[in-house]
């Protein structure tokens, strides 16, 4: 098992620092990020932690995974690797420039 840990259903208002506390009972974490809309600066809901052994991790998920949290029940997984995207093309507008 992965160290690092995808964490799912997290309270809207939850920061970097409360994730960092929820897990700390589990073990040493070294990162702790929730993934926020570049747009509007708000949570998705769902973010990533990395703990420093794969032991703790998986404690983390037996002892975390569907505990309420502020009224929602997180989900606590491994992380999977991101998926590789085609590179965007499209940025937009109506140059005609472009064209030429």
């Amino acid at each position: 098992m992965a160290a690092k840990l995808f964490v799912g259903g997290l309270p809207y208002a939850l920061t970097d620092d409360q994730l960092r506390e929820l897990f700390a009972p589990v073990g040493e974490v070294v990162s702790a990020k929730v993934i926020v809309d570049r747009d509007t600066n708000r949570s998705k809901g769902f973010g990533f932690v990395e703990m420093s052994s794969d032991d703790e991790a998986k404690a983390a998920v037996d002892q975390l995974n569907g505990k309420e949290v502020e009224g929602r029940s997180i989900n606590v997984s491994e992380a999977r690797p991101q998926e590789a995207r085609p590179p965007r093309r499209d940025f937009g507008g109506n140059d005609r420039r472009s064209r030429y």
